[in-house]
């Protein structure tokens, strides 16, 4: 059995963070998404971000939600087909009304960026070259 991976973020706004997240080339999953969530398609049958209004949120949560614009939660990394693909998504979050919290990291193998979405979760993407990889 192959695993798939549902991270689960709690929203301000759902319909807000639907249009942010549309807006750098995600899709959603209707049969799994309502007025109280939306699934979104992160890599298509593997991964999947639930964005989940916070009194959905909420009602799953063991502890209360903090609020990302003050403390990090968690850091979403995503992999990316190249760096021009990385610059794109940072380009299209901050066209969104994402904010960029530093600078592009180049380490030759791989380079990386990231953004924070409009609730303040942080979001890093990556480009691994496999050929120049060290050994």
């Amino acid at each position: 059995m192959s695993r798939q991976i549902f991270v689960n973020l709690p929203v301000k706004q759902l319909d807000r963070s639907l249009a942010f997240f549309r807006a750098l080339g995600f899709e959603f999953n209707a049969q799994f998404s309502n007025d109280e969530g939306a699934c979104m398609v992160v890599a298509d049958g593997h991964n999947y971000v639930m964005l989940l209004a916070e009194a959905k949120f909420a009602g799953f949560a063991p502890n209360p939600i903090s609020d990302a614009h003050k403390a990090t939660e968690v850091l979403v990394c995503l992999s990316c087909a190249s760096r021009a693909e990385v610059d794109e998504m940072v380009a299209k979050a901050l066209a969104n009304g994402g904010r960029n919290y530093k600078d592009p990291i180049d380490y030759g193998f791989m380079y990386g960026h990231g953004f924070q979405d409009l609730d303040g979760h942080v979001w890093e993407l990556f480009y691994m070259d496999p050929a120049a990889v060290p050994g």
